[in-house]
């Protein structure tokens, strides 16, 4: 690849033989070297091509800033954790995984703590990804002599879950999570009676209501069952579909959204199944 900008002594804008360009990163990748000259393949780590998420710009800028072993200590937790997980993670996830790494770091080697009130949340409702960024929270004090604390495998496993979305708003994970607090909170209160949400009619209900979040951002909601089935529903599960009109009335409140007969219908199927009914 030959060079066609220097950022620091790790991070080079560079052409590949196809003509595509790309960011390059490798720790001491750019010593001594300029424009023109031809990087040496042994010294590359990750190589980083701009997307609909990160532009050539945005790639720069963060990739600047990151270490490159934090970058290559994000793309071996993705590994496994993404086969573990049965999601793709693409190079997109990479970044911001590492960025969180680097910042991590530097809170523990400034003594900041910080607390995380979703853990009881992330712990109920994604097991999976928790048991995964438990792993990385043990690969990142094994590679890097640095203890974090264990609650660090929260807002990893916020990533992991981010993930399925392809996108890095945290943000919006941060507010689902809490919004399936909620919805569980009201089939409590219409059951009267706690649930497991580790088990696996809880996880198809979250895994539901994940889907249901991206149908809702992409204003591609259920419109398509007949009156017919609409009726049968509601007569087979009378208490599922009036706590499926509760959890609707929620989801309009925090969505600002109205939500359409045909998703409070599969809503009332997937309440219906996690409390057992027949």
């Amino acid at each position: 690849m030959e060079v066609l900008k220097v950022f620091n002594n790790n991070v080079v804008l560079a052409c590949q033989e196809t003509g595509r360009v790309v960011v390059a990163t490798g720790r001491g990748l750019a010593y001594n070297i300029q424009r023109g000259d031809v990087l040496d393949p042994d010294k590359i780590q990750q190589v980083f091509v701009p997307d609909a998420t990160h532009d050539l710009d945005q790639l720069s800028a963060f990739l600047t800033e990151i270490p490159p072993e934090h970058l290559a200590l994000a793309a071996e937790i993705l590994g496994p954790a993404g086969v573990a997980l049965g999601i793709d993670f693409g190079q997109s996830m990479v970044i911001p995984l590492a960025d969180h790494i680097s910042f991590a770091i530097k809170r523990v080697r400034q003594k900041i703590a910080i607390g995380y009130p979703l853990k009881a949340e992330v712990t109920h409702l994604y097991p999976a990804e928790l048991a995964q960024a438990r792993k990385a929270v043990a690969l990142i004090r094994d590679r890097t002599n640095v203890q974090l604390s264990d609650d660090e495998a929260v807002p990893i496993a916020l990533h992991f879950v981010n993930a399925a979305f392809a996108t890095d708003d945290l943000s919006r994970t941060v507010k689902m999570t809490r919004l399936f607090e909620q919805v569980f909170a009201v089939l409590e209160t219409a059951y009267e009676r706690e649930f497991d949400t580790q088990g696996i009619n809880a996880a198809r209900f979250i895994t539901h209501l994940r889907y249901f979040f991206v149908r809702v951002g992409a204003d591609k909601q259920l419109i398509e069952n007949p009156q017919s089935f609409t009726a049968a529903i509601q007569t087979s599960f009378p208490k599922a579909y009036s706590c499926a009109e509760r959890v609707k009335a929620l989801l309009e409140l925090r969505l600002e959204k109205p939500i359409t007969a045909d998703e409070v219908i599969y809503l009332t199927l997937h309440v219906a199944r996690l409390a057992n009914e027949e």
